[in-house]
């Protein structure tokens, strides 16, 4: 089974999005799950989707690197994605990396007029940090507005139905034995969902 992390925090040495990414890693290295990280920022990812590759892309021609990344979600039984909330949207160098890399038949395909997603049977889990607290994004409705447009809204069209996410707040402000509850939450969640899929394939394959 294979878990795909997906890293963006530029700070990635000292960052409390650095500090989940430590224990997600933790969480499957203790499941014995294949886990692999694309941490964005190291790879300074080219987050830009030209008009030239998008033309492209509606032809059926990805650029290798691309294709590559495709390949990794394709081959993902879990998808995790770890950021920072900035200005009610991703960080920009995750943004352009879902730009280029869900593209047209590859993320999507249209049939009959429809747009249809072409990721079905895969779980996802994002864990979501915020300056502010989460009570606050709850009273003004934007923690809504983030699982409807953020999550949801943009991978449920992608054909992804199973997925969770996890909001972080205050990371700043609070004290360090909240922060530690905040990353047992990470690893304890990690971990029952690695189990669940584990235990899920082992069931699949009693059965054939």
């Amino acid at each position: 089974m294979k878990h795909l992390v997906i890293f963006a925090h530029p700070n990635v040495n000292q960052s409390f999005n650095k500090a989940i990414l430590d224990r997600v890693i933790a969480a499957g290295e203790q499941s014995g799950t294949e886990t692999l990280v694309r941490d964005l920022y190291t790879m300074n990812f080219n987050p830009v989707l030209s008009w030239e590759e998008l033309q492209a892309a509606n032809q059926k021609i990805t650029p290798a690197e691309i294709k590559y990344e495709q390949q990794l979600i394709d081959q993902a039984d879990l998808i995790t994605l770890i950021y920072p909330i900035w200005w009610m949207g991703f960080p920009a160098i995750l943004k352009g990396y879902l730009d280029r890399i869900l593209s047209h038949g590859f993320a999507y395909k249209t049939e009959n007029g429809v747009s249809v997603g072409l990721l079905q049977g895969k779980k996802m889990q994002h864990f979501i940090t915020l300056g502010n607290s989460v009570e606050k994004y709850q009273e003004c409705g934007f923690a809504d507005s983030l699982r409807d447009c953020l999550v949801d809204g943009l991978f449920n069209y992608c054909g992804i139905s199973d997925i969770q996410h996890h909001i972080f707040g205050n990371v700043h402000g609070v004290d360090d034995q909240a922060r530690q509850a905040m990353l047992d939450d990470a690893e304890q969640i990690t971990r029952q969902n690695l189990t669940a899929l584990l235990n899920q394939t082992e069931n699949n394959g009693d059965a054939q």
